[in-house]
């Protein structure tokens, strides 16, 4: 059986059992092209690794696609469409280097303010910064803000339902007054639908955005505004990252209140719909002044007691 065919039967299974399978999706369509029109049994090992290294230094992608791909031969192998399998045995150590990049406040302004129409392509200036503020203020995944329906966003009660979002969880997400005044303003002003989708946020033609065409907006307003990395990383800021600074900046918050922040980290958690705490302890970056105030409140708890 020809690769393609192959990997085409195995994502549709797994389609079929419930399993999203974008991502893996994408890898083993991305595997498949770069294999060529052979069968399942002519991939070579060779072929396999050099796939698996590319062209940059290991990552944890690396190990992604080696994970995704031996699931995909497991069941090449129990289909008979294969003997063994072509991926190395013994799978490298790869350290992780990425750290997410905290935005300040300052660097939230920039962004704002570089929000132009010569910048925002298919979208207009208002959807742009209404994203950005959303992601921000709401903590929301990118695919979840793009999926928002106009039905799942309640103004007066100032609630957003997310539905079905990452391990199909579906969560109430409530705003402050301040991301509701924005949204409301937004909603009064954008383009009719046009399509079958009732996405909340859309186009300048009234479609449904996609990932990519925001993406490519907001790399192009990060470089207008100036908002990179100094610290040599070959990462620069993403959108993903305003999620991060939402999560770290509220523990920050906490340790500035005096709250006690271990028994508020389950409330985050269900607020940024993680499965497990130890999801939302992934998200918080430890920048300079929360690691000031957490040496400072331990400080205190080790004496006994605030010190004067």
């Amino acid at each position: 059986m020809k690769l393609y065919r192959a990997v085409v039967q195995y994502i549709l299974l797994k389609q079929s059992l419930g399993f999203r399978f974008r991502v893996q999706g994408y890898v083993l369509r991305a595997f498949s092209r770069t294999m060529g029109k052979v069968s399942v049994g002519q991939v070579k090992p060779a072929a396999v690794r050099a796939y698996l290294d590319g062209h940059g230094p290991l990552t944890e992608s690396w190990l992604q696609k080696w994970y995704i791909l031996r699931g995909f031969y497991a069941y090449a192998i129990t289909r008979g469409m294969v003997r063994r399998s072509p991926l190395p045995v013994r799978v490298p150590k790869v350290v992780s280097t990425f750290t997410p990049y905290i935005y300040s406040e300052e660097d939230l302004r920039k962004l704002l303010g570089a929000i132009i129409p010569e910048l925002t392509r298919s979208l207009s200036p208002q959807t742009m910064r209404t994203l950005l503020l959303l992601l921000y203020g709401a903590g929301l995944r990118l695919s979840e803000a793009l999926n928002l329906q106009d039905g799942h966003v309640d103004l007066k009660e100032r609630i957003l339902e997310v539905q079905r979002s990452k391990f199909f969880k579906s969560r109430l997400v409530p705003i402050g007054p301040k991301l509701a005044k924005v949204l409301s303003d937004y909603a009064q002003d954008r383009p009719p639908i046009r399509g079958t989708h009732r996405c909340f946020l859309r186009t300048k033609t009234g479609c449904r955005l996609e990932c990519s065409t925001v993406g490519k907006v907001f790399r192009a307003v990060r470089q207008a505004a100036g908002v990179k990395r100094t610290d040599g990383s070959r990462y620069q800021p993403r959108l993903h990252d305003l999620r991060h600074s939402r999560a770290t900046h509220c523990l920050l918050a906490w340790y500035r209140q005096g709250e006690d922040v271990q028994a508020l980290l389950p409330q985050l958690s269900a607020y940024l719909g993680h499965a497990e705490i130890v999801d939302t302890q992934r998200y918080l970056t430890i920048i300079p002044e929360l690691r000031q105030r957490a040496g400072e409140r331990f400080a205190r708890y080790a004496w006994g007691g605030d010190r004067e």
